[in-house]
């Protein structure tokens, strides 16, 4: 069975970042321009600091391609970093609160923070972005479509209609800097940004990415490895500074009876041929996932990021060489990265439903995925059907 996996490499100012990606099926045609386009986006969004105005992010593909599609083997690519000083980078003895540092230089027995930040640095999460991106070349194939936007920045939340379609919630989405697809709500977002850098401090937010086009099926019950909802949570969570994730209503579950969270099931055969199979739903309050698998509606998770930890102003902190008490060292940083984490969560959420895919449908070329998906879909349908 083919397994699509991948990893990073690299640090904040080091020369490079690089991502392995591994298991993608032969002959995928890839389209370097929607990955840089990614990683443009990545760069962008109101409240971004000075490092981006340095770094002009784009993928370079070392291997794994030829003539512009996957040929079985691993693929490689590098994003260069302008502002590569790794060796010539002060170092850093005052560790900031709410980053890696003092946890990092304790535990690899340092008291230089810097050798922790900069693997700690969300710089990492470009190379996060190149590879899902990567990924969403694989889902258009079947016309499956990620989408992220930014649902709440401190306390100014958007409003976004339950109903509105991928193509819909990107064109109001990219409307404006704030990336979300309330246009009101984007202007209480950028001045609550403006309002944290007057006051030397930062702010953070909510982050929500729908996925459009799903069929049933993906992941499995059969193991709690396998669990699609558990794997999608790693995969958000683990993005730096995210401190909560859920799934369709989340906590809100909680404080409900299960008449009021539960999907009632109807049966449509005018939609058999749908990426439902004719099973349908009036509400969507599981986020499209039930026992750890996609059940044919939208999914929809969303993820809560802290406001950024190196503070302008500085907090109470130590010196790891004397042990005194010292402000924080200030690091060049964002006062708020929620639009710009918006695009990560999307494209690491693409990358988890594009591993799942692989794993129901794989096969060492796309004919063979692709070949896989009709028989599985032409199955269901048949079972779905009278007598």
């Amino acid at each position: 069975m083919s397994v699509l996996t991948y990893r990073t490499a690299g640090e904040s100012h080091g020369p490079a970042l690089t991502v392995l990606v591994e298991g993608l099926p032969a002959g995928l045609r890839v389209d370097l321009d929607l990955i840089n386009a990614e990683l443009r986006r990545r760069q962008g969004g109101y409240g971004r600091g000075g490092r981006m105005r340095i770094e002009k992010d784009a993928a370079d593909l070392l291997s794994g391609v030829r003539r512009e599609k996957t040929i079985g083997s691993p693929l490689v690519m590098q994003i260069r970093n302008r502002d590569s000083r790794l060796d010539e980078a002060p170092e850093i003895a005052r560790p900031r609160p709410g980053h890696a540092d003092l946890a990092g230089s304790l535990k690899w027995l340092t008291t230089d923070c810097r050798e922790t930040l900069e693997r700690a640095s969300a710089r990492e999460t470009a190379a996060r972005v190149a590879a899902g991106a990567l990924a969403k070349n694989l889902l258009r194939k079947f016309d499956v479509a990620c989408v992220g936007f930014v649902v709440q920045i401190g306390t100014a939340e958007a409003t976004v209609p339950e109903d509105a379609d991928a193509d819909e919630l990107v064109a109001l989405r990219d409307a404006n800097d704030a990336y979300t697809p309330d246009a009101d709500a984007a202007e209480r977002m950028t001045a609550a940004i403006r309002a944290a850098k007057r006051d030397g401090d930062t702010i953070g937010g909510i982050v929500e990415v729908r996925v459009f086009g799903l069929p049933p099926g993906l992941g499995s019950c059969a193991s709690w490895q396998s669990k699609l909802d558990g794997r999608l949570m790693q995969a958000v969570g683990s993005i730096q500074a995210f401190k909560g994730v859920e799934i369709g209503l989340g906590f809100e579950a909680a404080r409900r009876p299960g008449s009021a969270v539960h999907d009632a099931i109807h049966f449509d055969p005018d939609r058999r041929n749908s990426r439902e199979f004719g099973f349908v739903r009036k509400t969507n309050r599981a986020g499209g996932l039930e026992g750890g698998m996609t059940n044919g509606n939208t999914l929809v998770i969303r993820g809560a990021m802290k406001p950024i930890a190196t503070l302008m102003q500085g907090m109470d902190s130590v010196n790891l060489q004397t042990l005194k008490p010292e402000r924080s060292d200030y690091e060049r940083s964002d006062v708020c990265a929620v639009p710009a984490a918006s695009v990560v969560a999307e494209n690491v959420v693409a990358f988890e439903i594009a591993r799942a895919w692989v794993d129901k449908f794989g096969g060492d070329t796309m004919q063979e995925v692709r070949a896989a998906y009709e028989h599985y879909a032409a199955a269901v349908r048949k079972l779905a059907s009278p007598g």
